[in-house]
């Protein structure tokens, strides 16, 4: 039977090709992006790993148009477990772009056994639609635990982890390496379907973001520029 004729299912598809989503997929908000995933968006249950070199560099740049819409329906907020403190969210930049603070939940944990525990619990909560966990240093099989735990209860984990551990295996299938700075390159190197070639660029701030700042920066032009010591995750690129 030619291959023209097989029936098209979530888990089987050609290597020269992207394979379906087995689930319902959730559009990134990036057109580029969603071009390069299967099924056209973030996989909507399961776990999904962005590794980048420095922590919190280009977390809300990817998944914040995902997670607004999110949030708006549900009836619990975000759960972000061992969110570095370093780069806190910065709440009125996650407001103007449709995600208010009151929708996210910050769990603290240092431990790697006690982070492994609350993003397994916040997945286990009906109310909870989305977890964001950083997870520095952990083993497959933690991995293999978040990720059944989240198809089981048919929503999204994203996983944060440093960029040395590509080489490492791991249960997720759909997993990005984040790099650069003001341009952010996303390459996926591991997904249903042939590996990418080279990165794809997305634009270095949200549509609205890039608006309010060049109003700021034409408002203000003699005010020096925020310091790196005080800036926050959405507002990195600020200068006056």
């Amino acid at each position: 039977m030619a291959s023209s004729s097989l029936p098209e299912r979530a888990d089987i598809w050609r290597g020269d090709a992207l394979g379906l989503a087995p689930a319902a997929a959730l559009p990134s908000g990036h057109a580029a992006l969603d071009a390069e995933l299967p099924g056209g968006g973030w996989p909507a249950a399961g776990l999904t790993e962005l590794l980048q070199a420095r922590a919190a560099c280009h977390d809300w740049r990817v998944l914040l148009p995902t997670l607004a819409r999110l949030a708006l329906p549900a009836r619990g907020p975000v759960a972000l477990v061992g969110a570095p403190e370093g780069l806190q969210p910065f709440a009125p930049a996650l407001a103007a772009q449709g995600l208010p603070a009151t929708q996210l939940l910050w769990v603290r944990a240092e431990e790697d056994k006690a982070r492994l525990w609350a993003a397994e619990q916040a997945v286990r909560c009906a109310d909870v639609p989305a977890v964001l966990a950083w997870l520095p240093r952990v083993r497959a099989d933690g991995l293999r635990r978040l990720h059944l735990a989240a198809l089981d209860h048919g929503k999204p984990l994203f996983a944060f982890r440093p960029a040395a551990a590509q080489a490492e295996s791991s249960p997720a299938p759909l997993r990005l390496r984040l790099e650069g700075e003001a341009a952010l390159q996303v390459l996926v190197f591991k997904r249903r379907g042939p590996p990418m070639a080279r990165p794809i660029a997305l634009p270095a701030e949200a549509p609205a973001l890039a608006a309010l700042l060049a109003l700021r920066r034409r408002a203000c032009p003699a005010q020096p520029a925020v310091p790196t010591e005080t800036r926050h995750g959405l507002d990195r690129p600020v200068t006056a």
